[in-house]
């Protein structure tokens, strides 16, 4: 996220904000000089505190429940990517990139649980976490993840998908606030190419006849076999955009490939998450 991006767009939206800010501004840019890592980890704090400083208002509740509901998804993605890594699944040709996605959803987590304590909320704590995908039990389609790496793999797949479409469904809870709205759309594109990676990953292995694109729901979108997941990619098969259906325009595959569709909250909890977090 660069900061400074941030805030010449909420200048197109309110032209005072200089005027609101400074000198918190230069404030900002003075905390940048410190360090690479100790700007990194102050920015959210500062930029919180300089929003409420200059609106005179924290974030509002339902800004902060978009949070952590993305939080709670980023703590999944992170303990698995982190179990992946002590598991010793991973081959060593694919560590580069794995352990990037694993700092990726790492990074996560502290951004937001910063950026929610910044805003005045409270971020939620870790849940407790099935990563078998068996509500608790341990028994889920998923357990063997970690000793079978194909299956490792399509789990992953199905985290960053539902991931990308969980961040895009929450997109219009934060329209009200411009800042949180472009650190999430952030988020979004991060997670948008872990998936990409993923599907291409499995695809070059010759575990997937997938593409890094999904092109409808179960034809070449959940290639996982496992029906745990399959809801997590209805409506991939939309080919209506905006009110206008597309038919006709090019084959089925090429309009549903070219469109990503967003997942309510409460279908993420339903399908994936209410698999995955037991409390």
């Amino acid at each position: 996220m660069n900061l400074f991006n941030i805030l010449d767009e909420i200048e197109t939206v309110d032209p005072e904000i200089n005027e609101r800010l400074s000198p918190r501004r230069d404030a900002i840019k003075n905390i940048t000089s410190f360090g690479s890592k100790v700007a990194v980890a102050a920015l959210p704090f500062a930029l919180g505190t300089m929003f409420k400083k200059a609106y005179g208002q924290a974030a509002s509740p339902a800004v902060i429940e978009v949070l952590n509901f993305a939080l709670t998804l980023e703590f999944l993605e992170a303990e698995f990517y982190n179990t992946g890594k002590s598991s010793g699944v991973i081959p060593a040709s694919d560590k580069p990139y794995l352990n990037v996605v694993a700092r990726d959803e790492n990074a996560h987590v502290k951004f937001l649980q910063d950026t929610i304590a910044a805003l005045g909320g409270t971020a939620v704590s870790k849940p407790n976490i099935d990563l078998s995908g068996g509500n608790g039990s341990g028994n889920g389609p998923f357990k063997n993840a970690f000793n079978d790496y194909a299956l490792f793999l399509t789990a992953a797949q199905v985290f960053e998908d539902t991931g990308v479409r969980a961040y895009k469904g929450q997109a219009p809870a934060l329209k009200g606030n411009q800042v949180v709205l472009t650190a999430a759309l952030s988020i979004h594109a991060v997670e948008a190419r872990h998936a990409s990676a993923i599907r291409k990953l499995r695809f070059d292995k010759g575990m997937t006849d997938n593409k890094p694109w999904i092109e409808s729901t179960l034809d070449n979108g959940n290639d996982t076999k496992v029906s745990l997941a399959n809801g997590n990619y209805a409506g991939e098969e939309n080919i209506t955009q905006g009110g206008v259906n597309l038919s006709g325009l090019a084959s089925t595959r090429i309009l549903t490939a070219s469109f990503d569709e967003p997942l309510s909250k409460q279908a993420v909890l339903d399908l994936l998450v209410g698999s995955f977090i037991v409390a």
